[in-house]
């Protein structure tokens, strides 16, 4: 039995026989590479428990090794294994966080102490956490089952991704416990849905914040005193992944976090015009005949997010000078940080980048992402590496620099889907796999939540028979034809457009200069 596995990244790898041969002996499987790319490389395709890591190498240095694997893998302990005595060589490796640290020459017995110190101590944690989270584990149902309103909700998803970040930092095995327990609390967030909804558009009857509310609550109060704000919208990105990443952005700022709903279908076309516009579809597409692009037409249905919002500040009387920039590129986005001095000139700066709702999608249709994201933890930790390489860090410095707000948040969140429900369209019927809109849609209503009047919750109807359908927990519809095939293509993808946690309570985070 392989007690652990570990990574040792020398240059002077044939030296390194006879330490392999005595921890083969003591159980534990040990790989070794000659430089940091190749190290950082394997670390994409296979998981080690701990990586013994040389100071000094050529090309990729142990320094900068060590800072793009804690960028990318920041769970995986680093031992820093160096000729150097040198305070400020060690210095800097603890400030990039490893785990521990050996000088050469270094007895195979020291390597075997640091391995068990290391793992010993993750065992601990594991026991702690598992007792921590067995012992919440009852309350957590009761709340969940005594959920009422949308605020109770919103509590109780916090708490579930709160357990769910930290099962993941130890590998812990109550993380099947705890997705059962999810699984549940989306079926019942289901139902809840189903029943208030249509309340929420028609009376406002215990409304959360909603997508046309969100500038009218986070935005306009500080243009209207007069603050500078920039307002940063990452497409499809969930609160889990602001989660992961909030620590890059608390460099900068102190943040406040809130949740709002996004409204249904939660898919780029409606939540995010909705958001800019301060309208639900409906409206927009009665004011807007123009602009407004349904579903069967081919034209991109965002291309007017900037209209849509300059409509909405004159709809509210507000004189304000923005900005308006798509990013689906990092170059672009680099672009934009070279012309900050630009940007400070307008009252309200807006930046979408797309780059997870891209990722979702490539998932999909690439083998190879879907294996680098191969679960929830492993989609989190490629958001991190992109958020991290992306030009947002540049971008948040230069704006604390100068004292400025920001507002991070997002149209609408995803789920990973598993179980392909079945539904009959006709060639006008959408292709999105979480919602459906047609006027000759066959399916069984108790497995979905079904609209058959549109207006009633503010969405258009291309016929006077358009009537939506919304996947609920983790289905997927499926036609019948080929049923099998686009069951087992589609199945552990991440999709948007239905009802779930994941996908309507999303992020809305104000972000004050330190």
């Amino acid at each position: 039995m392989v007690k652990g596995r570990l990574l040792w990244v020398d240059d002077e790898i044939d030296l390194l026989k006879p330490y392999i041969l005595f921890l083969e002996e003591k159980g534990y499987g040990t790989q070794c590479v000659n430089n940091g790319r190749e190290a950082i490389e394997l670390c994409r395709s296979q998981r080690f428990d701990i990586v013994f890591l040389d100071e000094q190498m050529p090309g990729l240095s142990g320094l900068e090794t060590l800072a793009e694997l804690h960028s990318s893998y920041p769970e995986i302990p680093v031992v820093m294994v160096t000729k150097s005595e040198d305070e400020g060589i060690m210095n800097q490796a603890i400030g990039k966080k490893i785990t521990d640290y050996l000088i050469k020459p270094v007895n195979p017995n020291q390597v075997l102490m640091s391995i068990k110190k290391i793992l010993e101590q993750d065992e601990r944690m594991t026991e702690a956490v598992t007792r921590e989270y067995r012992d919440l584990f009852n309350p957590l149902i009761a709340e969940i089952e005594d959920c009422r309103t949308a605020d109770d909700w919103i509590s109780v998803y916090k708490k579930l991704v709160f357990w769910e970040l930290k099962l993941d930092q130890t590998q812990n095995p109550m993380r099947e416990i705890l997705a059962t327990q999810k699984a549940e609390a989306n079926h019942l967030f289901s139902k809840f849905i189903r029943k208030n909804y249509e309340k929420w558009i028609i009376e406002g009857t215990g409304r959360p914040v909603m997508s046309p509310d969100l500038f009218e609550r986070f935005v306009f109060p500080a243009v209207d005193k007069g603050e500078k704000l920039f307002f940063i919208l990452i497409d499809n990105f969930r609160f889990d992944q602001w989660q992961i990443v909030k620590d890059i952005a608390g460099e900068f700022f102190t943040c406040r976090e809130d949740i709002y709903y996004s409204i249904l279908p939660t898919a780029t076309p409606y939540a995010r015009n909705s958001l800019f516009s301060g309208l639900m579809p409906k409206q927009l597409s009665e004011m807007f005949p123009g602009l407004w692009v349904d579903e069967s037409e081919d034209e991109g249905k965002n291309l007017h997010e900037e209209s849509f919002l300059k409509a909405h500040l004159e709809r509210q009387g507000r004189s304000c000078c923005f900005s308006y920039h798509k990013i689906n590129r990092n170059q672009e986005g680099e672009r934009l940080v070279a012309r900050f001095p630009e940007l400070q000139k307008y009252d309200l700066n807006l930046l979408v980048f797309n780059f997870i709702d891209l990722l979702s999608h490539t998932r999909t249709e690439s083998r190879m992402i879907r294996e680098l994201a191969a679960d929830e933890s492993a989609y989190r930790s490629l958001t991190r590496s992109w958020f991290l390489h992306s030009p947002l860090p540049a971008l948040l410095g230069k704006i604390a620099e100068r004292g400025y707000r920001v507002v991070l948040t997002t149209d609408h969140g995803s789920i990973r889907v598993k179980n392909g429900v079945k539904v009959i369209g006709d060639r006008e019927t959408g292709v999105n796999l979480r919602y459906k809109l047609g006027k000759n849609l066959g399916y069984d209503p108790k497995g979905l939540f079904d609209i058959v009047r549109p207006e009633n919750v503010g969405l258009p109807a291309p016929n006077m028979s358009t009537r939506y359908i919304f996947a609920l927990n983790d289905d997927f519809f499926v036609y019948p034809n080929n049923y099998n095939h686009y069951q087992s293509y589609y199945e552990d993808t991440f999709q948007h457009g239905g009802v779930s946690m994941e996908e309507m309570l999303v992020p809305v985070v104000t972000l004050t200069a330190k």
